[in-house]
């Protein structure tokens, strides 16, 4: 531990890759919060693969891998909204359709590109290597995605929560959807370099599961899944750089050690808590 200190105030490489962690920890652990309570953990797998082909254009080109990514997540979103509200086909099975669609297009420009080395890390994450450039577009990502919460905090709420409800009060329901949709592609295009297309979901889904075990309340969920997602990304960079492991895996498994924690030992809904629950409801009715 105190060659991880000393690596931190000695070195600038850790100072940003710290820096980095943090920043996705908590926007991927906040919008993560919407994503699982509307169900649509799945829709978080879509987008993240869907930015792939984008992410593969831009170093086709040679611009900054943002754009396309944004660009080809906000559109298979919208491929996958425009399919099931069109047809037959139900969200799911749009959603399965359109982000291996994407995927696979991914996939075949990599292929036809000379070098793919630098795409590695966008598949699996090297937070390590980040540059000042992907540092700041995280901040910048960081700073939309969290003033855009709080500015609508209410009427996700409502549309999370119950739509029917949020459509009787006049909410434009799927505007908020497509709203939390381009928030979810730019929070995904942010954790690229951190833990990468692969495991993006992870970071979106297992600190807001965690959080969700603890409490009842949104706001309160918002702030522990921040925090377990900080923590997930100190710990696990903590051993990526100790045991030269893979950043991305090694803080997506810190993120699950403490949700299955968080399962075990919650003081509500934790599996020790509900068995000794039962145990003494068995006990007093004999």
């Amino acid at each position: 531990m105190m060659d991880f200190i000393e690596g931190i105030i000695q070195y600038g490489f850790l100072q940003k890759a710290l820096l980095t962690s943090i920043m996705v920890g908590i926007i991927c652990g906040v919008i993560g919060c919407f994503i699982i309570l509307r169900g649509m953990a799945l829709m978080g797998d879509a987008i993240s693969h869907a930015v792939l082909p984008g992410v593969a254009l831009s170093y086709m080109i040679g611009i900054n891998f943002f754009f396309g990514a944004v660009f080809t997540g906000v559109l298979t979103a919208l491929g996958i909204g425009f399919i099931s509200q069109n047809s037959r086909i139900k969200n799911d099975v749009s959603i399965g359709i359109m982000f291996t669609a994407a995927f696979a297009s991914g996939i075949i420009l990599i292929t036809m590109m000379k070098s793919s080395t630098d795409l590695y890390h966008i598949l699996f994450g090297n937070v390590l290597a980040v540059r000042p450039d992907e540092m700041w577009t995280t901040l910048f990502i960081g700073i939309i995605v969290l003033v855009s919460i709080y500015l609508f905090y209410k009427e996700l709420l409502v549309s999370s929560f119950d739509p029917t409800m949020a459509r009787a009060y006049g909410l434009p329901v799927r505007v908020i959807h497509y709203f939390l949709m381009v928030l979810l592609t730019l929070v995904t295009v942010a954790s690229l370099q951190t833990v990468g297309i692969i495991l993006v979901v992870a970071m979106l889904i297992t600190p807001a599961s965690t959080a969700y075990l603890l409490t009842n309340r949104l706001w309160v969920m918002l702030y522990l899944s921040a925090g377990l997602g900080i923590l997930s990304s100190i710990i696990g960079l903590y051993f990526s750089y100790t045991y030269n492991l893979a950043s991305g895996a090694t803080i997506v498994l810190a993120a699950t050690f403490l949700f299955i924690l968080a399962f075990i030992f919650s003081p509500k809904q934790g599996l020790l808590w509900r068995s000794m629950k039962n145990f003494k409801r068995k006990t007093s009715s004999t």
